[in-house]
């Protein structure tokens, strides 16, 4: 909702997946909230210490909401909840929001439909988001070579 917990958090494993492919460069990766609360912010310091313990830093983002423009510059819209989707939903044009999908829609083995809001729990909600993330994020990441880079040859 405020792009300051799980997008963050979301953003940064995806690009570290990224990274690791080799493939950074080709792929654009964004977050942002359905909410302008906290505009212009870091991520909020939980998100960022628990990605760092995993060796993500994302203390460079900052929080923005969404905008027309994103339904349009981006392929894939990937919600944390239904909530948020329902918001985007709202939001976007019926042509493109079949790009719309929950994170955890490309995680099906989770058997968890929501990435949870961690921001009014303790640190204990940070390691559980980072780990659903990291889940949603992997299997979007295997869509994206799939679809995308069908001949790209993983490092390693």
């Amino acid at each position: 909702m405020g792009n300051i917990c799980r997008s963050p958090t979301a953003e940064g494993v995806f690009r570290d997946l990224l990274e690791q492919a080799g493939i950074a460069e080709q792929v654009q990766v964004d977050s942002a909230g359905t909410l302008a609360y906290h505009e212009g912010e870091r991520p909020d310091i939980r998100a960022q210490e628990t990605a760092k313990c995993h060796g993500i830093d994302i203390s460079a983002q900052r929080a923005r909401p969404v905008t027309q423009e994103d339904f349009r510059r981006f392929d894939y819209i990937v919600p944390m909840d239904l909530d948020n989707m329902g918001e985007l939903e709202r939001l976007c044009s019926a042509e493109l929001s079949s790009r719309i999908r929950l994170l955890c829609d490309y995680a099906p083995n989770l058997n968890v439909r929501e990435v949870p809001d961690p921001y009014y729990g303790g640190d204990q909600g940070f390691e559980r988001v980072f780990q659903i993330v990291s889940a949603g994020a992997a299997g979007l990441f295997n869509v994206i070579l799939e679809v995308h880079f069908p001949d790209h040859v993983l490092p390693g």
